[in-house]
């Protein structure tokens, strides 16, 4: 007890400790491995799979940060945006619709972008379109649900994705969003006490001081990122044994606008993946579910969810997170809305 009181960095490391997401996903498997042991293996492969799909997004997305940050091509990056984001808003939000990634797996490459100096507008809109469509979710959508709903939903991606980038983009002007991210700072960034290159050096591992940069910046994010996903996706797992999704979405059905907006708040924490979603909602629209509810609830789920905000809110500051949360929420009872009159 002495020792401890004497050395009292000890004890604040301690708390540290436990305040990461490596204590807290301890704490959750522990507290299953009490109280549901018969589901505990469940829990983790569930959660290791899941994590091991999103590791290949992680590792492309970490070496890609980390040789572009140890050339010295961010400074590229950076000039891209400059003059542009009009355009890179639209693209963003058009390719962020082709993506094949679901909202944890868009999180690694957003942090890359943001690090880089990317506008948070058009990340924004990638970050907003992407989740919500990807070639094989748009003929499952339409399998279930009919062309008319898939080709909706992919319009509605774009759509979202365009509007939160400009909304985005006309709080910048007023001067809101200054820095996004949060803790996330790469490892030596400011630290070289040298000014930026104006011409990339390609081949970094010819200068030691260069791969000793590739090597901060490669553990740096890949720890990052790693324990804050492996976190949501404990999360995710916790969400699929205990949380039916169709009970979720059976408290939306109903007509009018009431329904479409209770389905999009309902449907944001859920967990309800885009291969999943179609036939679950097929079904319950021949029970009574509208259509506008169920494109609200299909977007609000598909943009985020629980196990998606834990990995966001780590990435970005409060203020973008509910930036966040309420263009998501907003496109998806507007896109259900419209939906529902057409």
């Amino acid at each position: 007890m002495a020792e401890l009181t004497q050395n009292p960095k000890v004890s604040v490391k301690a708390v540290d400790l436990i305040k990461t997401p490596w204590a807290l996903i301890v704490a959750i498997l522990a507290a299953v491995a009490v109280l549901d042991p018969g589901n505990w293996s469940e829990v983790v492969i569930f959660a290791g799979k899941a994590l091991l799909h999103t590791g290949q997004y992680i590792l492309f997305a970490v070496l890609l940060l980390s040789y572009l940050k140890a050339t010295g091509a961010e400074v590229m990056v950076a000039r891209a945006f400059e003059g542009r984001e009009t355009r890179m808003i639209f693209l963003a939000a058009v390719f962020g619709g082709l993506a094949p990634f679901c909202s944890c797996e868009v999180i690694p490459f957003i942090a890359g972008l943001l690090s880089l100096g990317a506008p948070l507008s058009a990340v924004m809109a990638f970050w907003l379109s992407s989740p919500l469509i990807d070639p094989p979710t748009l003929l499952i959508t339409a399998g279930a649900l009919g062309w008319p709903f898939a080709i909706g939903k992919a319009v509605a991606a774009v759509a979202l994705g365009l509007f939160g980038g400009f909304v985005v983009r006309g709080l910048m002007r007023s001067g809101a969003f200054a820095q996004p991210l949060r803790d996330y700072k790469p490892a030596g960034c400011g630290s070289c006490g040298s000014k930026q290159d104006d011409k990339p050096v390609w081949r970094f591992w010819q200068e030691a001081e260069r791969r000793q940069r590739f090597r901060s910046e490669f553990v740096h994010n890949a720890l990052f990122l790693l324990k804050w996903l492996a976190l949501a996706y404990v999360l995710e797992a916790l969400l699929v044994s205990y949380v039916p999704a169709d009970l979720i979405a059976r408290v939306v059905g109903g007509e009018g606008i009431l329904p479409i907006v209770i389905a999009a708040l309902v449907g944001m924490p859920a967990y309800l993946n885009s291969y999943v979603a179609p036939p679950l909602l097929a079904g319950l629209t021949e029970q009574g579910m509208s259509a506008g509810a169920a494109m609200s609830f299909m977007i609000a789920g598909a943009v985020s969810s629980i196990p998606a905000m834990a990995a966001v809110w780590s990435l970005v500051k409060p203020r973008v997170f509910a930036t966040y949360l309420g263009l998501g929420i907003t496109g998806a009872i507007i896109a259900g809305i419209l939906f529902q009159m057409i």
